[in-house]
């Protein structure tokens, strides 16, 4: 992680900071979904973060392999507005760009101040917020054609939903594998750096916070579902995989991971998009309740 370097005060992001960050995100209550250890952790290898901690709050910076560095908005109870200001200069010292990311309305309606900062919508980043109990009974005309989905994979298969345990892990990373050769992942950099933020998840199941969920069809992990908490009535969904030569085995997943395991919560949280038409197709089709837009910050020159 040479490149996170020019932050001689941060440290890089490792298991061992678990218990720290949790903390700060459990006395914050998140609302955008980067703001989760399990999301941050497993990422890394792509993303790059360090941390500090700082007024009272963490500080976050990210440095993907293929993008310029950003900061993201402060957690803690601390003075939130302060912290800002102090990651800006911290940016800038390093000769970075004063810019942070991934700020949710909330953040910014409480602690930016437009008259010192820029702020532009970044709708690739969005999160996609769907009413849970909408996510499980599938009802109305809006969701006819998942219901049908459905209802051909539960006439059509005998399967298991089992939730995820160590014993069940290494099948999922063959299902995983198998889905990667049908989507040659090879030869695609968002899925490679996919890849390895699953297996990332997977290898650690034992030391993360997530539940997870699998469909076992002939003795086989067919599909399988990865999330956790992200707030007290919102729970975010990281990893969605299927077989896709299975119809009907997404909606199958996607059902059964919410009714079995986040039914409690009122809203679930399936992050963003990243500005794939397909993928945005593919959450627009569930009638989100609505989005979590997220922001850039530039500091301005006064």
């Amino acid at each position: 992680m040479e490149s996170t370097t020019y932050l001689n005060d941060f440290r890089t992001l490792s298991l061992e900071d678990k218990k720290t960050l949790t903390g700060y995100f459990r006395v914050d209550s998140p609302e955008i979904s980067e703001l989760t250890f399990t999301n941050l952790f497993i990422w890394r290898h792509y993303y790059r973060p360090v941390w500090r901690e700082s007024h009272g709050c963490l500080q976050m910076v990210l440095s993907p392999s293929d993008q310029a560095p950003f900061g993201l908005p402060p957690v803690g109870p601390g003075d939130k507005s302060s912290t800002l200001d102090d990651l800006c200069r911290r940016l800038a010292a390093a000769g970075l760009p004063q810019r942070v990311s991934r700020a949710g309305q909330t953040f910014i309606d409480r602690f930016v101040d437009p008259k010192r900062y820029e702020v532009s919508l970044n709708p690739d980043q969005g999160d996609y917020i769907y009413l849970t109990e909408d996510l499980i009974n599938l009802s109305g005309r809006k969701f006819h054609q998942k219901k049908n989905h459905l209802n051909s994979f539960i006439k059509q298969y005998e399967f298991e939903c089992r939730s995820m345990d160590v014993e069940l892990v290494e099948c999922v990373l063959d299902m995983q594998e198998a889905w990667c050769q049908i989507k040659n992942c090879e030869e695609d950099p968002s899925l490679i750096n996919e890849d390895r933020a699953v297996f990332e998840a997977l290898k650690h199941f034992e030391y993360l916070d997530y539940q997870g969920l699998a469909i076992i069809i002939d003795q086989k992990v067919e599909a399988f579902a990865l999330g956790e908490p992200l707030n007290h009535n919102t729970a975010v969904i990281h990893v969605e995989k299927a077989n896709p030569k299975i119809r009907g085995l997404y909606a199958a997943v996607n059902q059964r991971f919410c009714r079995d395991v986040w039914a409690e919560f009122e809203f679930i949280n399936r992050e963003q998009d990243l500005g794939q038409e397909g993928l945005r197709r593919a959450k627009q089709s569930y009638h989100p309740h609505h989005l979590v837009n997220k922001y850039d910050l530039v500091l301005k020159t006064i």
